[in-house]
């Protein structure tokens, strides 16, 4: 049964990495009129205990986006510098989508995964009941 936990382990810190994926997406699209505001992103890293890798997998680190920010010229605006111009954020709506579509697919895989995994252990259980 370990090799079952084992799996289960894997898939749920991966659906656990795509999940903080989806939420930063979404904090993302959220602030993309935000004046100032840096895109965040994360990567995913393997799982260590003990110096030795476990399998999982967990998201790094929170990362700005350093790429530059839009700049439009609103001479009305009260955020506008001497020059009329509004630093807007750097957040890409069209990325965004992108990224929320892949994190959601790979989520949904994990899931699936997940639950065959489940449902292969309780046949197992099922099995060796008969016995």
């Amino acid at each position: 049964m370990s090799d079952f936990a084992d799996s289960l382990n894997v898939t749920a810190s991966a659906m656990r990495a795509q999940s903080m994926r989806l939420r930063l997406t979404a904090e993302n699209v959220a602030n993309a009129d935000t004046p100032g505001y840096h895109r965040k992103t994360t990567s995913f890293q393997a799982a260590y205990e003990g110096g030795r890798a476990t399998g999982l997998v967990e998201a790094g680190p929170v990362r700005l986006d350093r790429a530059p920010l839009s700049v439009e010229y609103d001479p009305s605006n009260p955020l506008a510098d001497a020059e009329g111009n509004v630093e807007g954020s750097n957040v890409n709506l069209l990325l965004e989508v992108a990224d929320a579509r892949e994190a959601g697919r790979s989520y949904e895989a994990n899931l699936k995964m997940f639950e065959q995994i489940r449902s292969m252990s309780t046949e197992l259980m099922n099995l060796l009941r008969r016995r």
